[in-house]
Formats: structure tokens, sequence, C-alpha cells
């Protein structure tokens, strides 16, 4: 019975994976066809649907101006990042990834349209980028999982030197979007985090034949994480 639930718990998830790398990359199409479109205008779309600090009538644009961008060279040092760990937030539900992509949007753009200085507009997917990397780094802790815990310190410990773009000086670069997407990706861990309650552990454990750890043991938790992963 229990290497049938590990394989229905791991069919599950390769499934969510599946489902998760379509729809990034269905994402990532239609920031590329937004692009071209953009292009195609002088980029007047940039222009036009930037969040402009400040501004009130810009306040919808914290929606649009995450699928705009300024150069290919802008797109392009945003789409393999966003592909990496837009993926990495959706593989665990692809519903609760769109609700946090659109928290996020909504701090990184907040943080602009308040902080910026007066009449600067601001595009691209940057705030995004930064808000699913604060989400996969803390998400673990927050949810309890083991293995995401782990894919959080690795990608924390990788991707440290983005965190410099959060402090103000680099020129050109919207800061304040990165930190409101930063704080937005943490805020999200935290709201969408796993509500289910922890297994309890029984008095007295009985020893499991085939040398797994039995429910509510410390490696428990592990165990079932490997399982799912078909690593087991």
């Amino acid at each position: 019975m229990s290497k049938r639930v590990a394989t229905v718990d791991a069919e599950a998830v390769i499934a969510e994976a599946r489902k998760a790398f379509f729809v990034m990359f269905g994402f990532l199409a239609v920031v590329w066809v937004v692009q071209l479109a953009n292009w195609g205008s002088d980029y007047r779309f940039a222009r036009d649907f930037a969040v402009i600090a400040g501004r009130t009538g810009s306040l919808p644009d914290i929606l649009t101006a995450p699928f705009l961008h300024l150069s290919w060279e802008h797109i392009e040092s945003n789409s393999g990042p966003l592909f990496v760990f837009g993926f990495l937030a959706a593989y665990r539900g692809v519903a609760r990834f769109l609700g946090l992509t659109a928290l996020v949007a909504v701090v990184s753009g907040l943080a602009i349209w308040m902080f910026e200085r007066d009449g600067v507009g601001t595009v691209g997917a940057s705030g995004l980028v930064f808000g699913y990397f604060g989400y996969v780094v803390v998400r673990g802790f927050f949810d309890r999982h083991l293995i995401d815990s782990l894919v959080g310190v690795v990608m924390g410990a990788s991707y440290a030197y983005t965190l410099t773009l959060t402090v103000p000086g680099t020129p050109g670069i919207s800061w304040l979007g990165h930190l409101g997407g930063l704080v937005g990706g943490v805020i999200g861990a935290w709201v969408f985090r796993d509500r289910r309650a922890p297994a309890v552990a029984p008095a007295a454990a009985p020893a499991v034949p085939d040398g797994s750890s039995p429910a509510g043991h410390p490696r428990a938790d592990l165990h079932k994480e490997l399982r799912d992963l078909g690593l087991l």
C-alpha cells in the first residue's frame, strides 16, 4: 500500500511540474510576443503603459508593466531567470503561483509608484523575477517541506549576488522594483503557505520492516518528499 501511495504522489508531483513548465513556457511566449509588438511600435507601449511614480492614472499599469521591456537586451536578461525561478515557484501548484504572481506584481509596482522619483516610468519583469526568487528561497521554511528548503538554500546561495540590485545606486536599474518584488515574494510565501496540520507522532512508533522511518519520525517528512519525487 505504501508503495502504491508513493507512486501516486510521485505522479501528482510530476504532473504538476509538467503543468508548471508549460505555464512558464506560455507566459514567456506572451512576454516575447508583447516585445515584438512593442518593438514594432518603436517602444510606444513601454512609454504608454509604464508605472509612473505618483501618477494616479498609472496605477492600472502595475499589471501591464511586467510584460514590457525597453530593449532586446532587457528582455533577454530577464527571460532566463524568469523561467527558472517561475518554474520553481509554480511546480508545487499553478493556482498558488498565479496568486503569487499577482501579489508580487502589485507590491513591486506600488513600491515604484510610491517611492520612485516623480515622472520616472518603469517597465520590465525584474520585479517578478525577484519575487519568485524570494518565494523560492523561503517557501520551504513556511511549508516545512525539506526538499523545498534545500532548493531554497541552494538557490539563495547561488544567486545571492543578485541582491545587490536591490540596493540604491545602480544606473538605469529600478532597485525599488527589485526590492518590492523580493518583499512581495517573501510575503507570498507566508500568504500561500501550506496550511495542512503536521502529522502528530504516535506515543510509540513501531519499527518499519523496509527500513524507512515510521510516521512522526524526524526523517519521515524527508522520506516522503524523496518518494514524491521518485528518488526512493
